[in-house]
């Protein structure tokens, strides 16, 4: 009989891909959503096309913080918490209530119904967030958590309850701390998204600040590889953060550039000041995660790029 996994916010973008590769080496997969407005809800349909009439894939539209969550645990061994809100730039304002909701009281309550559960691990997609403007490149999971956003406080918040359930109460926990995770079937709102969508309708691209801030790019087939990874190690006895990183450190300037060159189109771009929450930099130190879990991510940036502009352009010639 096959493992049975839970992953939440299954039609999201990394989630979704984690559930066809959960298929792809024959677990059973309890996919759970509630589709938030935070994008349309057409898109997240369109991300749960290959899962939907699987035999071994069970769906269930709920809301994380209102559901009763016991009867979807029922024979999971695997917890795979993928589902949050995401977006620094909208976590500011009147919106935290949703970050606050979606991300921590989603996750205390999925915490809670696995006590006492047979659940063996419960893996917490976090985020580069944590880190906020680190003054040390690149970070290690020691370095300080001191986010500079909403979205940030309520992932390290997550964090935190992960831990200490799993120290009071035996949950399994571990965390992922993803850094700038793209590829095909990415948010809409998402960077790479809105460039490559802009350079393909010829319109000026419009960059916050002046292009020079730089990210550690992760293409979504190599941090699916890694929950992967968490899934299969043998047992984890103390609890663990690994730093989830693509290897693939580019300035906004460069990715442009880049994704002229792939599309062989030029844009304008079109400089305007920072976001508040937007970090400088981002560079993930890697080796606790390769020394513990064999991780080692193999798309190259170029790779990664020629996959999603591909999958989009496919997209856009189906309209």
């Amino acid at each position: 009989m096959s493992e049975r996994c839970l992953v939440t916010g299954v039609a999201g973008f990394i989630a979704s891909h984690l559930a066809e590769k959960l298929l792809q080496e024959n677990y059973e997969v309890v996919g759970v959503d509630y589709f938030s407005d935070h994008y349309a809800r057409e898109v997240k349909e369109g991300n749960l096309q290959e899962l939907r009439g699987q035999p071994r894939f069970h769906f269930a539209e709920i809301n994380l913080c209102s559901a009763e969550l016991q009867p979807y645990l029922d024979g999971v061994s695997c917890v795979f918490h993928q589902a949050g809100q995401p977006g620094v730039r909208t976590s500011w304002g009147e919106d935290f209530h949703i970050y606050l909701k979606d991300n921590v009281l989603a996750t205390q309550r999925l915490l809670e119904a696995c006590k006492g559960s047979a659940v063996r691990r419960f893996v917490y997609a976090s985020s580069s967030s944590i880190y906020g403007d680190a003054l040390d490149l690149p970070v290690k999971e020691s370095s300080p958590a001191r986010p500079i956003s909403p979205y940030g406080v309520t992932k390290l918040a997550a964090e935190h309850l992960c831990y200490l359930y799993r120290t009071n109460f035996g949950v399994p926990t571990v965390a992922l701390r993803y850094f700038t995770v793209y590829g095909p079937r990415q948010r809409p709102d998402m960077a790479f998204y809105r460039f490559i969508t802009t350079i393909h309708q010829e319109q000026p691209i419009t960059i916050y600040g002046d292009g020079e801030q730089t990210r550690d790019f992760t293409f979504v087939a190599d941090a699916v590889e890694a929950n992967m990874l968490v899934l299969q190690a043998k047992a984890l006895q103390d609890w663990h953060v690994w730093n989830i990183g693509g290897g693939s450190r580019a300035s906004v300037n460069q990715i442009i550039t880049l994704l002229e060159r792939i599309m062989e189109r030029r844009t304008v771009l079109n400089y305007t000041p920072p976001q508040h929450g937007d970090v400088r930099h981002t560079w993930a130190d890697t080796s606790a995660a390769r020394r513990d879990l064999g991780f080692a991510p193999r798309t190259s940036l170029e790779e990664g790029l020629q996959a999603q502009v591909s999958w989009q352009m496919t997209k856009a010639s189906k309209r």
